[in-house]
């Protein structure tokens, strides 16, 4: 068994953690090709995985809780063995509505990996501590949406779309093996939780209302949410628009990513000699200047790759600075329910961004034009949930400083 504070373990819990990604980034090449395989359009298209999003969300309400009472192990493994079945479903899938199902059966098993990963570094680590954890484990979980696309076209473009999920399920029935024979389980048995409904029910009220979960849940949501309106109208726009081909899509959604990546490890960086705070407002700045860009561009009808992928690689950066400090603040305040805690984060986060998804898929017009705004709106939200919530209730540890240090 490896040690709990090992790099190790990071690296086991960001693979875990990772699931979500790469169920959203490695089939984003084939989202053209699905739809002409499976005479659907682009909104139906899209809503495979806005659908995933809102199973993701709503099964963290459920999964948070029972790996409060029984542990984070084999709530995480249970998931983890649901998402390599409806893997295979979605691969079998012979039309738009099938491929909707276990899409979202996916999304009820895969919840598992991302909500347990962000508690078991609340139970191992301090709040102070899990900011800097938690911006290592999302640089190196980052890789996965880096190679992802990648790795999605050349599947997509060998072996057809179902090949995709197929690889998805393997890979997901090789975390659960690693998980159940890797690590021990990190949460203190005195921190378990009943699972009686007016218990729940308490717990749910107490962390709900909040107000510096509220804040610092808003502030993550939003940002992630203009990530997610990247993910949805991405491919749209780089291939069906731009032209670019769908084994390169991969290569400039790598940009994306090693915005978030530098990010996260300037957020590391700076995380030894400045509070949470500071490099937060700074991350947000940065998101805001990259969504405006790229909508100002847009607006101006500049319309080309790099045109989108230099403002969103800027917005990447300043999510990479942003989500660590806000996951962390957000958790501060409850070691002995986060499970909880992670379960009601994580729900706001994905049911935002499915609502988000949702909205480029249906107002898409073939251009960049809607996507681009929608990022913009997204980061100035982000911005507005800090000033009006996050300086006003601070979780401890995470005050404004007074002076920049």
């Amino acid at each position: 068994m490896l040690a709990l504070t090992s790099i190790w373990t990071t690296i086991l819990l960001a693979a875990a953690v990772a699931l979500g990604p790469l169920a959203t980034d490695m089939y984003l090449p084939a989202l053209p090709a699905m739809g002409q395989a499976l005479s659907a359009g682009p909104d139906q298209v899209q809503l495979t995985l806005s659908l995933y999003m809102a199973g993701f969300a709503v099964a963290q309400l459920f999964c948070g809780p029972l790996a409060d009472r029984f542990g984070r192990k084999p709530v995480m493994i249970g998931g983890l063995l649901l998402f390599f079945l409806a893997s295979i479903g979605c691969a079998l899938a012979s039309n738009v509505e099938t491929l909707m199902l276990f899409r979202f059966l996916q999304a009820l098993g895969g919840s598992a990996g991302p909500v347990l990963g962000r508690a078991a570094i609340r139970d191992i680590y301090t709040p102070r501590e899990a900011a800097r954890i938690m911006a290592l484990l999302a640089s190196i979980m980052a890789l996965a949406p880096a190679v992802a696309p990648t790795v999605g076209g050349f599947l997509l473009t060998g072996f057809g779309w179902p090949s995709i999920f197929v690889a998805l399920g393997v890979y997901g029935l090789v975390v659960a093996g690693i998980v159940a024979f890797g690590i021990r389980e990190p949460m203190a048995p005195e921190n378990r939780q009943s699972l009686k409904l007016g218990s729940l029910a308490r717990n749910y009220r107490y962390i709900g209302t909040d107000p510096s979960f509220i804040g610092y849940t808003l502030t993550n949501a939003f940002a992630f949410a203009g990530l997610f309106a990247f993910l949805s109208g991405s491919s749209y726009v780089l291939i069906d628009f731009l032209g670019v081909k769908p084994e390169h899509f991969g290569l400039y959604f790598a940009c994306v990513v090693a915005g978030y990546i530098a990010g996260n490890l300037l957020a590391m960086q700076l995380g030894r000699r400045w509070l949470p705070d500071q490099i937060l407002v700074r991350g947000l700045l940065v998101s805001v200047t990259g969504g405006t860009a790229m909508a100002g561009l847009a607006m101006a009808e500049v319309y080309n790759v790099w045109a989108v992928m230099i403002p969103q690689s800027l917005f990447m950066a300043g999510v990479g600075m942003t989500l660590p400090q806000t996951m962390a603040g957000a958790l501060a305040n409850f070691p002995r329910m986060a499970g909880s805690a992670s379960a009601l984060f994580g729900f706001v986060q994905m049911a935002l961004a499915a609502c988000v998804g949702s909205l480029v898929g249906y107002l898409y017009t073939g251009t960049s034009l809607v996507m681009a705004s929608i990022i913009a709106i997204c980061a100035v939200a982000a911005m507005g949930a800090y000033l009006l919530l996050v300086q006003r209730y601070p979780a401890p540890g995470f005050e404004p400083a007074k002076a920049t240090q």
